[in-house]
């Protein structure tokens, strides 16, 4: 069985990749997102059933999120725990996800990862193995480790860097093998909603899925 989860409420249209996943990474006003679209996004997924998690980042409307910025962790951990009480006041936020640069930079930054967790309000982190994941579990928080259907990996494990080729894959072919290969190693696997072309990619990697005999459903 693996989860099946995509960043959305970050460009219009993206929601319609709640018929087709199973939890939802829900931007709630740092890169992208405001009190509308999390509304939409929290009765979309009850709709639908799906798991409804927040996506909090640094909070960058101009570059996406996806921009270090260095800023100080205490700082960025009030930013962070102030976006996820956001979403939660308009529905019940199962997971927490962060987004872009700050994902990474939780990663391999202990003192960030330190300050983000002792601020968080939700107890349940989506991410890859890293910094993260194991003061979160150390503090007691439940983890779920994820990979990506639609990102480039390096061969030691870590994923190119957007804007490096290969960083994004564009073949629907090569989307559907890397998630199956990807399935028995990891919780949860992620569509990014703003990827060219990902609700058929969602579409294609759910039907595929299940085709492998992988059961879909949310981990949280």
């Amino acid at each position: 069985m693996v989860d099946l989860n995509a960043d959305l409420g970050e460009i219009p249209g993206d929601l319609a990749l709640m018929e087709v996943v199973t939890s939802a990474n829900v931007a709630c006003g740092g890169h992208a997102g405001d009190d509308e679209t999390m509304r939409a996004a929290v009765t979309a997924a009850a709709a639908h059933s799906v798991a409804l998690g927040a996506h909090p980042s640094y909070a960058d409307r101009a570059g996406f999120g996806r921009l270090e910025r260095g800023e100080p962790p205490e700082q960025v951990a009030r930013e962070v725990a102030e976006q996820v009480e956001r979403l939660a006041a308009l529905g019940e936020v199962r997971y927490v996800k962060l987004h872009g640069a700050l994902y990474h930079r939780a990663n391999a930054d202990e003192e960030m990862a330190a300050a983000i967790l002792d601020r968080l309000p939700v107890r349940h982190v989506l991410a890859q193995e890293g910094a993260l994941t194991r003061l979160a579990r150390r503090e007691g928080f439940s983890v779920t480790l994820e990979g990506f259907c639609d990102r480039g990996y390096r061969p030691d494990g870590s994923l190119v860097p957007r804007g490096e080729p290969g960083a994004l894959l564009s073949d629907p072919d090569e989307v559907l093998a890397q998630a199956i290969r990807l399935a028995s190693s990891f919780g949860s696997l992620c569509l990014h909603g703003d990827t060219p072309g990902a609700l058929e990619f969602a579409r294609r990697v759910r039907a595929g899925l299940e085709a492998a005999g992988i059961a879909v459903a949310a981990f949280s």
